[in-house]
């Protein structure tokens, strides 16, 4: 895992170059718990 500085409210998650959540669709910051099970 690594982070990669952003702007304009970015936030994204991937895996193996899949996105698994995106703030900029959502609105919001992912629960932890939403993102863990994303990655399984």
């Amino acid at each position: 895992m690594r982070l990669i500085p952003s702007s304009g409210g970015a936030f994204e998650v991937t895996v193996n170059s899949e996105k698994v959540y995106s703030k900029l669709e959502t609105g919001e910051f992912p629960k932890l718990e939403t993102v863990k099970q994303k990655m399984i």
